[in-house]
């Protein structure tokens, strides 16, 4: 079964249980999905759904990507497709696609989102697409070995593993909570000790 309003809502639900803190930040995406807004659909604007996911290996580094349309370097993410069943999975899927990592070898942390953000993302012209906004939901990962495979080079120009500081410091403040290893499943994503207040760039 494809993944509707109701699904997103419930992880959003389940995000804001353990950050309340961000519920205002999140008021009007949270108000449009509630108005029946076909959010999972990357053809609906001026917002729409997209994942990401964090994989730490050996609690110590996350991997990367160096995005090809924004110039950046991001969390491996992106867009829901029909055939996704959960959010968690839409985020597997991509990581997976992305840098080409052995799905074998990697576990969720929790069910959790470790963050969910709501941001505006650049017009991209070669698509067709204006500015809008996406609402993604960051799950955790992690590994003990896994290692970056053959990359989708239509998507992403690299892949590479960065210490968890430095990832943040380049990244944003998400990398904070990428190291959910110690949780149980459905528990919340902690705020490590060498976290900070960086930029805050959305997928």
């Amino acid at each position: 079964m494809a993944i509707d309003n109701s699904d997103i809502l419930g992880a959003l639900s389940d995000y804001l249980t353990c950050y309340p803190h961000e519920a205002a930040s999140l008021a009007a995406p949270t108000r449009l999905m509630s108005e029946g807004a076909n959010v999972t659909s990357r053809l609906y604007l001026p917002m729409h759904v997209t994942v990401g996911a964090l994989l730490v290996r050996g609690g110590a580094e996350v991997l990367l990507v160096d995005h090809l349309a924004y110039g950046i370097l991001l969390q491996p993410g992106g867009h829901l497709e029909p055939t996704d069943a959960t959010l968690i999975g839409a985020a597997m899927r991509e990581l997976v696609e992305e840098t080409g990592v052995d799905p074998a070898g990697i576990v969720p942390t929790s069910q959790v989102p470790a963050y969910v953000e709501y941001g505006q993302v650049p017009a991209r012209p070669d698509r067709g697409e204006p500015a809008h906004f996406h609402l993604d939901f960051g799950f955790p990962f992690a590994t003990a070995s896994a290692d970056v495979g053959l990359i989708q080079e239509s998507e992403v120009r690299g892949a590479a593993w960065y210490p968890l500081a430095e990832a943040e410091r380049l990244v944003g403040r998400r990398i904070a909570r990428a190291d959910a290893s110690t949780l149980g499943t459905g528990e919340c994503a902690p705020l490590m000790p060498w976290a900070g207040g960086t930029q805050d760039l959305s997928k």
